[in-house]
């Protein structure tokens, strides 16, 4: 009987506790007993969020939370900088032209984090200076991690507002908000925090704030005002999304009971137990060493693979879903999460399989060399 095994970069594994949750009959929205609940998960947000600015909660996707920033912050006409490294860092600039904002792209190759002494230079050289900045914190598509502390500290000092989106990072990556002065971070629901896709999340700084009181973009549904009106009596402005909040709060309160440092860890171990495995089959990183992501590895696939192949193979007969490249790098790479709920026996039954099928489509190796590397890694890193 063919088991299912996902290793993809979002959604991630369900813990049991959370699939309980979301089994419970549902309860009214508008009830002293549901805003209990979401009291809680607020709260627990700012701990995962690290962070005492207000946490917005959006029924969306991680998306949407992005859309808000721009909405929210901005006014047609204005000007932001957006770092493009990767297929969601390019989204920033997509919903700013939605909007009719000028986006200031700086173009990262693929693969590589972006230098914060360009950013400094386009702050100071553009004019009028641009308002916001957009910055991504773990680009899923090239398994790359930003330095968005050092980015803040050239930002913070300047009247832009730095915006990092930390969908695929919250909860996986050390993302300090307040010590490092990030303005806004978004996340979404399906990745570091382990319940299904549908809810997205924005913290919003007083200066954040500031630029929002004058923007001029069309807004309804993202209005961060309504939201923060909301907050005050613990609520919020439209319908939740009822059972995955009641879900987010056991998730929450599982990250609440292990500890950030504890879980950062962690991923950090499962990462480098990948990536030794990579380097063990004669395999290369996508990512360059200095910021390769602790929530996902990018693996080029040797030329002789169709990597949309060995995906499907994995996936369709072994049960076991990785995701593949996006755009240019299609077919060239998959890509292998270690964030969620995955401990390290999923990763190495993942390896395994990717063992297998790389055998059966032709890559030549010493089978069991990948696997052996991780298990060198487990071994002294997780007691």
């Amino acid at each position: 009987m063919k088991k299912n095994y996902l290793l993809s970069p979002g959604p991630t594994p369900l813990p049991p506790e959370v699939c309980e949750a979301q089994s419970r009959p549902i309860i009214h929205h508008r009830t002293p007993q549901y805003l209990s609940i979401l009291k809680e998960v607020l709260e627990n947000l700012k701990y995962v969020f690290q962070t005492k600015n207000d946490c917005l909660i959006f029924t969306s996707s991680g998306t949407g939370a992005m859309e808000a920033s721009v909405v929210n912050l901005l006014s047609p006409g204005d000007k932001a900088i957006c770092v493009q490294a990767g297929k969601f860092g390019e989204r920033w600039a997509e919903i700013c032209k939605a909007y009719k904002i000028e986006p200031i792209v700086i173009e990262v190759p693929w693969g590589k984090s972006v230098d914060p002494r360009v950013i400094q230079e386009k702050l100071s050289s553009v004019k009028p200076m641009p308002k916001v900045v957009f910055t991504t914190l773990c680009e899923t598509s090239t398994g790359v991690t930003t330095d968005i502390e050092a980015i803040a500290k050239v930002v913070k000092n300047t009247e832009a507002v730095l915006v990092t989106d930390a969908i695929s990072g919250l909860g996986v990556l050390p993302c300090k908000t307040d010590d490092w002065g990030v303005d806004v971070v978004i996340s979404g629901s399906q990745k570091g925090l382990m319940i299904p896709p549908g809810l997205a999340f924005c913290s919003v700084s007083e200066k954040a704030w500031k630029l929002a009181a004058v923007s001029t973009c069309p807004k309804f549904y993202y209005d961060f005002k309504k939201y923060k009106k909301a907050l005050e009596k613990s609520d919020t402005p439209f319908t939740s999304a009822i059972s995955l909040i009641i879900a987010l709060n056991e998730s929450l309160r599982l990250i609440r009971k292990d500890g950030l440092e504890k879980i950062f860890k962690n991923y950090h171990v499962l990462a480098d137990a990948v990536r030794a495995a990579a380097v063990g089959m004669g395999l290369e990183l996508f990512a360059d060493k200095s910021c390769a992501s602790d929530a996902v590895t990018a693996i080029r696939i040797p030329a002789s693979i169709d990597g949309e192949s060995l995906v499907k193979i994995m996936r369709d007969e072994y049960g076991v879903t990785v995701a593949g490249g996006q755009d240019a790098i299609k077919g060239k790479v998959i890509r292998i999460a270690h964030m969620g709920y995955i401990n390290e026996f999923d990763i190495i039954l993942c390896l395994s399989c990717l063992e297998k099928v790389l055998t059966r489509l032709g890559y030549k190796f010493n089978i069991g060399s990948g696997l052996k590397a991780a298990q060198e890694v487990l071994i002294k890193e997780i007691a």
